[in-house]
């Protein structure tokens, strides 16, 4: 049912289906149609589902639009324009939404002057932002192309009014699909699609997508599936797929020669004068980050530099930003009034800034994808050169940085991870659903297993979660849940219950949960607060710093957590470790074989110019960079030999009154997560020992302070019984606990507002902890607390390549390799000092690095460990 489209049709072909009035518009504006409209024009004119995807600036939203704007110009030449909504188009963000509102409407005026009168083409916009005003208008007059988002899509579709005319829709465009098809967003936004199918009927699915992998999940995702003869199809579906358009100049470079040796101070200052030197040379400069403190600080040290002589020509951007700041940031960009521009990740998407000759990435990515979608905001416009540079800072950020660039070279993009049978998000939709309208619940389940993210939906899940909203669960109205909808067993008839049904659906809408700080306490003096992402990581007795003091954590209750002060302690966790980006498995996994191609160098015994030539040849690196990694990984081969995609080395070695254990798991963050979490529990339940854990996208640390017996607890772990012990593993956590009050919220449990207050974060999730245990004690698997544990395994972190990696490891695919040290393997350096960052200034944290370096210098010299 999917077909890729190889062949672009003719330009001619083309030019036969345009209105006049389109035709002469277009090439008044451009030369000729770019490869996206070749592609894909014609498949939307011919009502196909098509999913096109293209870098960014390559055209695609007018390809989109073209085939639309073309059928409601002939129909309002023809005077048969009709008052209803011909086409949907929805965007991740409301600033894009605004992007497209202003291209629609300025071709639509410059058609109107060509054309001599007023052609009556109505485009409006409809999000959060949008004024109960602008919202009476639209019922009055609907627009013809409505811009929407996913969660305002949800409101219309249980709109009385509006809904009535979405009852013919032709087209739906989604947008930087890409960005919504791996989040709850996107689960949300696939039954909508399937609701709007349903009114509709005859819709086709147009999605945009920048560089993304695999293709084919993408277009299924957009489409879903269809019922005939009592089995399930996809949906027909073309796929264009015209990467790569533009010549592209990517390169890693380094501040200074050797990013050990160098002291920080010096170290920092070459990387400030480089990007100054890069943003001299260049019109505007765009700087990714990976952080909003990142952002923030690089934007102060650029305008403390002299030589920089920055003023108003330099911002931020980020998400923790006023809209109003960052809407006057991106017109400032349009506007060219811009010399450089430092962001996180909130200008990854595509949103129309303008001209950017340069992008600068502080640090890897961390996803192919993500760092064509960067670089990608360089030449903007569809013929300009796509420059782009990774500055790196340490040795393993090289070394990942070099591989990154060449997967992007060789066009190998990392896959993505769509969500599947997400009963929170279920729950939501169901009573939109019956809100609307009463249904019979088979005709229901049909129609949710339409969603690509619901296909293998179990009727067992869905009759459970059916349950819970028809109030069958009565313990739960003690805790103020109550029935949402009414279910006619004998008739299988299902509807709303209530009169306040539709305003409790609209007001506690969508799926991004509350967030907000925690108040971290001494009895009852405040210390501080931290977010939720980082508690999220905390467990009993776990270290960490604030404000330069160290502390152990005891529990939580609501937003407020207790703590002891303990200033004899290193931390093991690092306060900078909920807003980092994980790295990507398959990325990981190539970082894991090209360590495993050096090591079969280094055994062969290969010269060192040599082995200098593969680097370059292998990695696209110059001879500086290449001179660095071949150091990093002669060093560590010599020292204790070399982890690999074939090869786990499990490093023991002893520091002060604790034993760390460190694995070599090249695998990204988030199978080290959970693959730490299962070991440590094995470790507790056989050998009665309580473990510290640290964890990177390099590996993890394990630390006790009484021996333990790792191989053992590894073997334990049968990859049958995974799925149990993580379940356990994490039953008591505080992860768990926070995820189940943003399941709870989804699944409107929890309602956020309620006839008008808003129930703070604090309040909600002092709620879910009591519901949660109510939850457990009508079963362990209740559907919304099953749902938690699926988000906190498959979705926060990797368990299906958790498992992946521990079958290999029971088929001896992987071997596992025992080493014991006095001082951490340079592969190691990283993951120890980022245990003790906290306390560390930055400063020592490099001269640390430096001393390490020169005694293993100095061992490998004695020939010992």
């Amino acid at each position: 049912m999917l077909k890729h489209i190889k062949e672009p049709y003719k330009p001619e072909q083309l030019r036969k289906i345009l209105h006049p009035l389109i035709s002469e518009w277009f090439f008044s504006k451009f030369k000729s149609f770019s490869l996206p409209q070749l592609f894909g024009v014609m498949e939307i004119h011919q009502r196909k589902n098509v999913l096109i995807s293209a870098p960014t600036g390559a055209t695609k939203t007018l390809t989109g639009f073209m085939s639309i704007l073309n059928e409601l110009i002939d129909s309002a030449e023809k005077g048969i324009l009709e008052e209803k909504t011909y086409a949907v188009y929805i965007s991740p963000l409301k600033a894009l939404g605004n992007d497209i509102f202003v291209n629609l409407i300025n071709p639509l005026r410059e058609i109107e002057k060509i054309a001599g009168k007023k052609l009556g083409i109505r485009v409006a916009v409809r999000t959060g932002d949008t004024t109960p005003a602008e919202k009476a208008k639209m019922l009055k007059k609907p627009p013809h192309i409505l811009i929407t988002t996913p969660e305002s899509l949800g409101i219309v579709l249980t709109s009385i009014k509006f809904s009535k005319y979405l009852e013919d829709v032709q087209w739906c465009i989604v947008d930087e699909i890409h960005s919504l098809a791996e989040n709850k967003r996107g689960v949300d936004l696939s039954l909508s699609l399937e609701r709007l199918q349903n009114i509709s009927q005859a819709m086709c699915r147009v999605g945009l997508s920048a560089t993304v992998a695999p293709l084919e999940e993408i277009a299924k995702y957009l489409v879903g599936y269809h019922e005939k003869n009592g089995k399930w199809k996809l949906r027909r579906a073309g796929i264009v797929d015209v990467q790569f358009l533009k010549e592209m100049d990517l390169k890693v470079v380094s501040p200074v020669k050797d990013l050990v040796k160098v002291d920080y101070m010096l170290k920092h200052k070459a990387m400030y004068k480089l990007i100054n030197q890069m943003v001299q040379e260049h019109k505007t400069t765009l700087i990714f980050t990976n952080t909003r403190a990142g952002t923030e600080r690089v934007v102060h040290n650029l305008k403390e530099m002299k030589s920089g002589k920055y003023g108003d020509n330099i911002a931020a951007h980020h998400g923790s930003l006023s809209k109003e700041l960052r809407f006057q940031t991106e017109e400032k960009l349009r506007k060219g009034e811009l010399k450089c521009i430092v962001s996180s990740t909130s200008l990854e998407l595509g949103i129309d800034i303008g001209f950017i000759d340069l992008v600068l990435c502080l640090g890897s990515p961390k996803s192919v994808a993500r760092f064509l979608q960067r670089s990608g905001r360089a030449g903007h416009q569809l013929h300009s050169k796509v420059k782009a540079r990774l500055i790196v800072m340490d040795r393993d950020d090289m070394v990942e940085c070099s591989a990154l660039l060449k997967a992007a070279m060789e066009k190998k993009i990392d896959r993505i991870n769509i969500p599947r049978n997400a009963l929170d998000v279920l729950a939501q939709q169901i009573y939109g659903i019956l809100i609307q309208e009463q249904m019979q619940i088979q005709d229901l389940f049909k129609m949710i297993k339409q969603s690509y993210c619901y296909q293998n939906l179990e009727w067992h899940d869905f009759e459970e979660l059916v349950k819970f909203l028809a109030g069958e669960f009565t313990s739960l109205e003690d805790r103020y849940v109550y029935a949402r909808i009414w279910w006619d067993k004998e008739t299988g008839m299902m509807g709303k219950r209530g009169k306040l049904a539709r305003v409790i659906y609209m007001t506690n809408i969508g799926t991004i949960p509350d967030e907000s700080f925690i108040s971290v306490k001494i009895g009852d003096q405040v210390v501080g607060k931290i977010d939720e992402g980082f508690l999220e990581k905390l467990k009993s007795k776990d270290i960490f710093v604030l404000g330069g003091e160290v502390y152990q954590f005891k529990y939580s209750r609501g937003m407020t957590i207790q703590v002891n002060s303990s200033p004899a302690r290193p931390p093991n966790v690092p306060a900078w470790f909920s807003e980092m980006l994980p790295l990507s498995f398959d990325l990981a996994m190539s970082i894991s074989k090209f360590r495993g191609l050096m090591a079969g160098k280094f055994m062969r015994k290969l010269s060192k110019k040599e082995i200098l030539g593969f680097v370059v040849e292998y990695l696209y690196v110059d001879k500086k960079t290449a001179d660095q990694i071949y150091h990093y990984f002669k060093n560590q081969f010599d020292f204790i030999g070399m982890p690999s995609d074939k090869k786990i080395i499990i490093e023991h070695f002893s520091d002060q009154d604790r034993k760390y254990i460190i694995f070599h798991t090249l695998f990204g963050r988030r199978v080290n997560d959970c693959l730490s979490r299962v070991i440590a529990y094995a470790i507790g339940r056989l050998q009665h020992r309580d473990v510290e854990i640290g964890i990177s996208d390099n590996g993890f640390y394990l630390s006790s302070e009484k021996q333990v017996n790792v191989i053992k607890a590894l073997k334990a772990l049968k990859p049958e019984e995974l799925r149990r012990i993580a379940e356990e593993a994490i039953e008591k956590s505080e992860i768990l606990s926070r995820r189940f009050r943003h399941c709870a919220g989804r699944s409107l449990m929890i309602l956020r507002q309620y006839k008008g207050v808003k129930k703070r974060v604090g309040r909600q999730q002092v709620s879910s902890k009591i519901l949660m245990n109510a939850c457990r004690r009508i079963s362990k698997d209740f559907p919304i607390l099953k749902e938690a544990r699926r988000e906190v395994l498959e979705d926060l972190m990797d368990f299906e390549h958790t498992h992946f990696i521990l079958e290999k490891i029971g088929s001896g695919r992987i071997k596992l390799e025992e080493a014991y040290t006095t001082v951490p393997s340079p592969f190691a350096f990283n993951l120890i000092v980022e245990g003790y960052s906290d306390i560390m200034k930055l400063e020592d944290k490099q001269e640390f690095l430096k001393r390490m370096h020169e005694m293993i210098q100095a061992k490998i010299a004695l020939g010992k460990r």
